[in-house]
């Protein structure tokens, strides 16, 4: 057996429909409420932002959903994505465990959002749709949509995060080259920006604040909707591609997880690849672990409140049923700049409140640390937000070293870090340091929640 395995998957063999466990849940989901009247949400509500087929995914009943034949043929660009065995890191760490990653990046982009990019694109396409305005943090997702409204000759509009801004230029400019317009927030362009920058000149930002200026965008303008990267049961919907070939590449190395691993931020990552398998759980009795890894700077799953909240600083979304450290929460200008969101998926907070998934906060510094072992073992720089995998990855493989048993761990490396060079640099010349968001302000930030 070579030193790195890899198993692939032919173009025949995508998944041809997402699916949805919606209908398998034990628990019925908490519907999102209206803003204004504090009321059940209905499909009419969203029409304004989204397009009907995207909200009619949001509500669905069916365990299926078939992948249309024009987002198949671009996802042939990239996928089938590569499952690796880790055996390298293995060598390194000197663990009886097996260690798996899918690489999602291989695509255009570089991570996973484009599976739900291209398909968002697609479906507003279809309605008419001219102008898609949206947020990104670290920019992943905003390259996404970039280059997917560009594939639909579709116009792009990008509010990214200041602090990504400035520190991940490169990011904005591959948006560029694919034809996006990208501005720093908060901006002067929208009420919602204007209002945080008469209180905070020099404000960082944040996907609170962002959220709110591209709802705006698209709420004012009639040929524009809104396209949200992560959260929402659609595109959770959209990402299980991932866990689906994982699961079909499984097969192929003769294995079974015995954990599945993804960072958190909004959720979708970690939805695609652990959905499936939580289906299976739910379903078939399986005891795989689902496990969630998010930055200790937001600790949203393990120290925030399983509640009713807006998913943006302006109060223009729904309220949503999710852990939240609270909408007007703006975290520390960490480098995992994508998994700086305050809320989380209602669906897999549902999943995590229900006992389906757990949940781990880590550290800046040990992350960098674990993301270099694997950049100087199996080749692959991942992106700081991928790199939260990573470390749980390597502190479970290290366990079950200390246990002297063997154990399966699959994990989602949900992007490349080619575009955060100066993270890297800044950890390697010892200008990062770690920072635990504490418990006190995250009571503070429970007075703001809406009555519901």
């Amino acid at each position: 057996m070579s030193e790195q395995s890899k198993f692939l998957l032919s173009e025949k063999q995508i998944p041809s429909a997402w699916v949805n466990i919606i209908p398998h849940l034990k628990e019925p989901l908490e519907l999102p409420v209206h803003p204004q009247t504090h009321k059940p949400l209905q499909a009419a509500d969203l029409a304004p932002i989204f397009p009907m087929s995207l909200i009619e995914q949001e509500f669905s009943p069916q365990p299926e959903i078939d992948i249309p034949g024009e987002v198949l043929d671009i996802y042939k660009l990239w996928r089938p994505t590569p499952l690796c065995r880790a055996r390298r890191l293995e060598k390194a760490l000197d663990t009886p465990a097996h260690i798996y990653y899918k690489y999602e990046g291989t695509s255009p982009a570089g991570s996973h959002k484009p599976n739900t990019a291209v398909a968002q694109a697609y479906y507003n396409k279809k309605a008419g749709i001219k102008r898609l305005s949206t947020e990104t943090g670290a920019g992943q997702w905003g390259s996404a949509l970039a280059l997917s409204c560009r594939m639909f000759g579709m116009d792009c509009t990008v509010y990214m995060v200041k602090v990504s801004y400035e520190q991940k230029p490169y990011r904005r400019m591959m948006m560029n080259a694919w034809g996006a317009e990208v501005f720093a927030s908060p901006s002067n362009l929208t009420e919602s920006g204007r209002r945080v920058l008469a209180e905070h000149p020099d404000s960082p930002g944040s996907l609170g604040i962002a959220i709110s200026e591209a709802v705006e965008d698209a709420a004012l303008h009639g040929d524009t909707n809104y396209s949200l990267g992560s959260v929402l049961n659609h595109v959770c919907l959209h990402q299980t591609v991932i866990g689906l070939e994982a699961k079909q590449q499984m097969a192929l190395a003769g294995e079974e997880p015995d954990v599945v691993i993804g960072c958190f931020g909004g959720g979708t990552n970690y939805a695609g690849i652990s959905i499936p398998y939580i289906m299976d759980n739910i379903e078939k009795g399986s005891k795989v672990r689902c496990m969630a890894v998010e930055p200790a700077a937001c600790p949203t799953l393990t120290k925030g409140v399983f509640a009713y909240d807006f998913g943006d600083i302006a109060k223009l979304t729904p309220m949503l049923k999710m852990y939240t450290l609270g909408h007007d929460f703006v975290p520390p200008g960490i480098h995992a700049g994508g998994l700086r969101y305050p809320g989380a998926s209602p669906l897999m907070s549902h999943l995590l409140k229900h006992g389906w998934a757990e949940a781990r906060s880590v550290m800046q510094l040990p992350v960098f640390e674990a993301a270099l072992q694997f950049a100087r073992t199996e080749g692959i720089l991942p992106a700081p937000e991928s790199s939260h995998a990573i470390r749980a990855a390597i502190d479970e493989a290290l366990e079950a070293k200390e246990e002297g048993k063997p154990r399966v761990i699959l994990f989602n490396l949900s992007g490349h870090g080619h575009f955060d060079l100066a993270s890297y640099d800044a950890y390697m010349t010892g200008k990062l340091s770690d920072y635990e968001y504490p418990s006190e302000e995250v009571a503070r930030s429970m007075e703001t929640l809406p009555k519901v």
